[in-house]
């Protein structure tokens, strides 16, 4: 009997051990690892803020001017700078303040064209903190805002710096113009400093001056935070930089699904456009390197192959699209919560930056950087700046479409050869795991490369990120400031 009884509670254990082995397996095959990605946009990290610097403010000895006249501005097609945090601006008045720190000059606040495709007439401080700007800069450049009278009669000299020039250029050639003049003027600020090699006083001025010193207008910060805390009602949201506007299409001879009408009136503002200096475009060639922006139609499907929901709140970064609703209509198909500044605020709110594309575009540059997810449909400077100031606020989500790979899916798409789904997602997937903001170290460009190929040929790898930020690290002291204009 007990034998009988002692089994019984044998088989029992087994039983049992094998229902608990059972559930347990049940509940490790139920659980679902979502890699990418996650259609709930994670929370965004807490921005910091840079320190302030202390150091002595050196002695200054000549005044130069560095300000652009021409192919400069904060229009859309140049990009703005930003934000109520630590802005980052393009590269360009970056560069301008250390070219004046390498040869020794005083800058003179540069000034904004006014001549460019958008005909903006606003001025530095319509834009930008001028006095923030100042002050910030003190222990490293002196900044005035206007040439002293005493040197309105002084020597000058209006000067095109050369473009992807270093140091020793401006060390040699700009620096040996002291000799005859007491001014001088940059005719352009685009981009004239070539950034690999630079040493690291001054790479982390530049910087201090993208992330410190360069801050937007009281009025556009405050209207800005108004926009973001609008799109945050709708829930996480992402930010989409649609560069499909009149004048880019029409710079870049980007034509693709366009009318013979619309590529003809493209056409004629290139010709009409003088300081665009390429006339003849092969609109299919350029495409199919990766040279034009993703259509509304193609960032639709970018994103619902990258998994997003059509519930996901959209902000367009953009001026006017080129061909209006009819253009957006299949990006709004599959995504009807499209938001833009000017439907988030009243005429009443927009109207003192009207007819500012400057100052509009610094508003979408404070939605953009705010995002939870920031996706520009072409790498231009608008889109370089938020992305870096991103990789600035801790990586922030940033997803840059791989173009070149793309172009090929979406033709085989148009062509029937693949469909949406499940493998064409599956692709583009793969393609940007690395695309994402996540921290890199550049190698720099391939050795013989010239202007804008230094960037296209530019190769990266992903590391862990700096145990600290750059631009926190303080610069030594030096004996001499620079001065520009």
């Amino acid at each position: 009997m007990q034998k009988r009884r002692w089994r019984v509670v044998v088989v029992l254990r087994k039983v049992l051990t094998c229902a608990i082995c059972a559930i347990t397996m049940m509940a490790l095959l139920s659980v679902h690892v979502q890699v990418f990605p996650s259609s709930r946009v994670p929370d965004l990290p807490e921005p910091y803020k840079l320190p302030t610097t202390t150091t002595q403010q050196p002695h200054v000895n000549k005044y130069s001017r560095l300000s652009s006249v021409q192919e400069q501005s904060w229009s859309r097609e140049q990009t703005p700078p930003h934000l109520s945090k630590p802005p980052l601006p393009s590269h360009k008045i970056c560069d301008m303040v250390a070219v004046a720190r390498i040869i020794n000059a005083t800058l003179v606040i540069p000034e904004l064209d006014k001549r460019s495709f958008w005909q903006d007439t606003s001025i530095f401080s319509d834009v930008f903190n001028e006095d923030h700007f100042i002050n910030a800069l003190a222990n490293d450049v002196k900044v005035i805002k206007k040439l002293p009278k005493e040197m309105a009669s002084a020597p000058k000299i209006v000067k095109h710096f050369r473009s992807w020039s270093g140091m020793g250029y401006y060390q040699g050639e700009i620096a040996s113009l002291w000799d005859e003049y007491q001014v001088i003027r940059a005719a352009k600020s685009d981009s004239r400093l070539a950034n690999n090699n630079l040493p690291p006083d001054i790479q982390k001025l530049r910087c201090r001056a993208c992330y410190e010193a360069l801050r937007f207008s009281s009025r556009i910060e405050e209207i800005g935070k108004i926009l973001v805390d609008r799109m945050r009602s709708y829930g996480p949201y992402i930010a989409l930089h649609l560069r499909y506007e009149k004048d880019m299409l029409a710079f870049s001879g980007c034509t693709h699904g366009l009318s013979s009408a619309e590529a003809d009136e493209l056409k004629k503002i290139r010709e009409e456009t003088a300081y665009w200096k390429v006339k003849e475009i092969d609109s299919r060639e350029q495409r199919s390197k990766g040279y034009c922006p993703l259509t509304p139609k193609e960032v639709a499907m970018f994103l619902i192959a990258l998994g997003y929901p059509s519930n996901t709140p959209i902000y367009i970064a953009a001026g006017e699209i080129y061909g209006g609703d009819s253009r957006m209509a299949d990006l709004l198909s599959r995504y009807p919560i499209l938001m833009s500044k000017e439907k988030l605020a009243s005429v009443e709110e927009l109207e003192p930056f009207a007819n500012h594309a400057s100052q509009m575009a610094a508003l979408d540059y404070i939605v953009s950087i705010e995002s939870d997810v920031f996706v520009p449909s072409y790498s231009g400077n608008m889109a370089r700046a938020v992305e870096g100031h991103r990789r600035f606020f801790g990586h922030r989500k940033t997803i840059s479409p791989d173009r070149k790979q793309l172009v090929p899916l979406f033709d085989k798409i148009e062509r029937g050869k693949l469909k949406e789904g499940e493998n064409l997602s599956r692709k583009i997937i793969e393609i940007h795991k690395r695309r994402q903001g996540s921290p890199r170290r550049r190698k720099g460009p391939i050795s013989g490369t010239k202007g804008m190929d230094r960037f296209r040929s530019e190769e990266a790898f992903y590391v862990n990120p700096l145990p600290d930020c750059l631009c926190q690290r303080q610069s030594p002291n030096l004996n001499t400031s620079l001065v520009i204009k």
